[in-house]
């Protein structure tokens, strides 16, 4: 994988190919937006969609997890879509990576879907806190937001820019976006569709693009 060591305030952290944030320094991996279950929620609602997508976020989890040695997994909001999202085939999914994975400690920092969807089912036991979350340098949280007690990590945007070349070419890519004072993470969920972020001069924009993370703009 050709993953990107950067320093965002002052820390060293690993932008992952698989959407992902690892902090060496506290043997974390953050993710944002896995949105499981959203293809169930809307097979429940009668629109037509594949399924898998769930287990195809899971397997690429446990590739982060596996590669990094990480001791602890937290996701920041929107775990799962909807409350529709907990089909008894998704939730057995989930329940069979969390055994297999039963000593990580994870923590949810809840986002707007938790709101709706509920708090995930007491056996997988994950931890569920409001943010913002103390992580100095960092504050962890669903929604980007400046602060002056530290650096905030967020979701909520499923930031992504869109490269044109040559020939009228054009690539929208998922991608970390870090401000002055407040960082995004893509998406991870697979089936999340993603916005075109502002850049604004002075930001650091990487882009994720298959099995790689690369630095786009100055």
């Amino acid at each position: 994988m050709g993953d990107l060591e950067t320093t965002v305030a002052g820390e060293r952290v690993l932008l992952l190919a698989e959407r992902a944030l690892f902090r060496p320094l506290t043997g974390e991996l953050l993710v944002a937006d896995p949105h499981w279950g959203k293809a169930a929620a809307f097979r429940a609602a009668g629109v037509p969609v594949p399924g898998g997508t769930t287990a195809e976020g899971l397997e690429r989890l446990t590739r982060a997890l596996e590669r990094t040695g990480a001791a602890k997994l937290v996701i920041l909001g929107d775990l799962f879509h909807a409350r529709s999202s907990k089909q008894p085939a998704t939730l057995d999914t989930v329940r069979a990576w969390r055994d297999r994975h039963a000593a990580l400690p994870v923590t949810l920092i809840r986002g707007n879907h938790d709101r709706h969807a509920g708090d995930p089912p007491g056996e997988l036991g994950i931890d569920c806190c409001e943010a913002p979350c103390a992580a100095l340098p960092f504050l962890l949280a669903h929604h980007p937001f400046e602060a002056e007690a530290g650096y905030v990590l967020a979701g909520h945007v499923h930031p992504s820019v869109t490269l044109r070349g040559a020939g009228r070419q054009r690539e929208r890519l998922p991608c970390f976006h870090f401000g002055a004072r407040v960082g995004v993470l893509p998406a991870f969920g697979a089936f999340t569709g993603t916005a075109d972020v502002a850049v604004e001069p002075g930001d650091r924009v990487f882009v994720v693009a298959g099995d790689q993370v690369l630095r786009v703009g100055g």
